[in-house]
């Protein structure tokens, strides 16, 4: 429990020279206000939510969390896993689900989860990232197009709604701000990243709208401050209907906090997350959200990095972020009321150009055929279907190529004896009744049938010396099939012996079964000894 808990030493530095962790907040946080209000309304739970989530897990991630410069908030690829929550079971169990999946984070920090992260593949990584970005886009063309409504139980199956509905009855305004915000925020943001383009973009839509009196929804009004929202969580005999959720909920905000801090560590020079910790500061940020009607959150990669690009260098940093978003709720919320949707459309909009890495997605395109296949069936599962169920299969697929990889190293080759030291006669009796095999790499159930039925169909000798030193992984599987190679070497009279066996490998082959039926002698721990048995029995055998 210590080990995750904050210690004052890593807040000493700033307190000490607060002011570039002070602006740095400041710039975040302008930054993180219109995606806080947009990420809101998308979840369905609406403005206040998002913003809400913003201020009580961005500050309870910045003190208890596993990095220095981690953004905690509302993100879209969360909301891609919320809107369906909302569909089914409503704004109560959406916050019953975020109380649940931060009571699982905690579980997974004390039980050490954290760094199994690393082992993630990279094609389903960049798979489901696009396939997020994709889908946050079509949840946009409701409120990029001015309409209101739109059906359908998957997203693109709402934004072809939405298209349709326009295209029935088309209006410039809504579609026109929403490709000028996205538009301005790329070439702003390009060629002055430190600048809020998105708040200024906004800002500037929102004065238009309201001087020349466009055609345009607002968000509307938003509660000043933050309270207990006004529906409540569903009762105990109604959550395992959850469960799954929870679990989805908890799995997308481990693996994207931990993504966004390793990626902050690789920004910064000489800084090192702690995953675990990560865990439990992303756990109690969960749990404390739903209390004041928030969404749940994880840390956000495009506001870490605007983090370190700004020059933080401690947690104060996004601490200070936090608070200037409960300022502008508790100060300011009826200035964010008569924000355009369209407008903050187009700053999602843009988000999810930024999300997309088309450099990494072509070198893994290239690399080579499988890690192509894993990152496109990843990324059309996550249009398709959902977030959850994408990650499952990409990974399924990513462990079969895997394995199919692996398999492909293990081989049974015939190698020659070392016939250095024997008499002219005694050469040829060795070539003509003894055949050596060395087995090299796994011999697991991937591999083992490939070349070790091959083994039982050895001819025209007496004796089999099977080399086992290079064997790196043996499962039960690969000790049956060696088993039943043995049994019908012996049924030909066939000896069959064994050398260079690793104890732990030997001790499953026993409990198989699978040892020669010598046993114990039919074992050497070097291939010498067993030739040297060989040429001895051999004249026996003869008699």
């Amino acid at each position: 429990m210590r080990a995750l808990l904050p210690t004052w030493s890593e807040w000493k530095p700033a307190f000490r020279a607060p002011g570039t962790d002070l602006l740095s907040g400041l710039i975040v946080a302008l930054v993180a206000l219109p995606l806080a209000l947009g990420f809101g309304i998308s979840s369905g739970l609406g403005a206040a939510a998002g913003l809400a989530t913003a201020v009580v897990a961005g500050t309870l991630a910045a003190v208890f969390g596993g990095s220095r410069f981690q953004v905690s908030g509302p993100t879209g690829a969360m909301t891609v896993v919320v809107v369906p929550i909302v569909h089914e079971h409503g704004a109560s169990g959406v916050l019953t689900v975020g109380l649940m999946a931060g009571v699982l984070l905690v579980a997974l920090a004390f039980a050490g989860v954290g760094r199994a992260v690393r082992f993630m593949p990279a094609p389903v990584i960049e798979g489901f990232t696009a396939g997020i970005a994709v889908v946050i886009a079509l949840q946009q063309f409701p409120g990029a197009l001015g309409v209101s409504g739109a059906e359908g139980e998957k997203v693109w199956q709402s934004a072809f709604d939405a298209v349709r509905r326009f295209a029935d009855d088309p209006h410039a305004a809504a579609p026109v701000t929403a490709l000028v915000v996205a538009v301005a925020i790329l070439v702003g943001g390009r060629y002055l990243p430190r600048l809020p383009f998105a708040l200024v973009a906004v800002v500037v839509a929102t004065v238009v709208g309201r001087v020349f009196e466009l055609p345009l929804t607002s968000i509307g009004t938003i509660p000043a401050g933050l309270a207990a929202p006004s529906f409540g969580f569903l009762r105990f005999d109604e959550l395992t209907t959850l469960l799954l959720p929870a679990l989805a909920v908890a799995a997308l905000a481990a693996l994207e906090s931990l993504l966004s801090a390793t990626a902050a560590d690789a920004m910064a020079v000489g800084t090192r997350h702690d995953p675990d910790r990560e865990l439990f500061g992303q756990g109690l940020a969960n749990i404390a959200a739903p209390l004041f009607g928030g969404v749940p959150a994880t840390g956000a990669i495009a506001r870490t990095a605007v983090n370190v690009r700004s020059g933080a260098r401690t947690r104060l940093a996004a601490l200070t972020h936090a608070v200037i978003l409960a300022g502008i709720v508790y100060l300011g919320a009826g200035l964010v009321a008569d924000i355009p949707i369209a407008a903050l459309a187009g700053v999602l909009l843009a988000t999810t150009v930024r999300m997309v890495e088309t450099a990494s997605l072509t070198a893994i395109a290239r690399a080579s055929r499988g890690d192509a296949i894993v990152m496109a069936v990843t990324f059309f599962v996550t249009v398709a279907f959902d977030l959850v169920t994408a990650v499952v299969i990409g990974i399924g697929f990513a462990l079969v190529l895997a394995v199919r990889a692996i398999a492909r190293e293990a081989n049974l080759r015939q190698v020659p004896l070392d016939e250095s030291d024997h008499l002219g006669e005694e050469h040829a009796l060795l070539r003509d009744h003894i055949v050596a095999y060395r087995i090299d790499g796994p011999l697991f159930f991937a591999a083992a049938h490939r070349f070790l039925l091959e083994l039982s169909e050895v001819a025209e000798v007496r004796v089999v010396i099977l080399r086992m030193s290079r064997v790196t992984a043996l499962d039960t599987t690969g000790a049956l099939v060696l088993a039943d190679a043995v049994d019908k070497l012996e049924h030909r009279h066939i000896t069959v012996l064994m050398s260079g066996l690793r104890d732990d490998h030997r001790a499953r082959l026993a409990a198989m079964g699978a040892l020669p039926s010598g046993g114990d002698e039919a074992v050497f721990p070097d291939t010498g000894s067993a030739i040297t048995y060989a040429r001895r029995f051999l004249p026996h055998r003869a008699h």
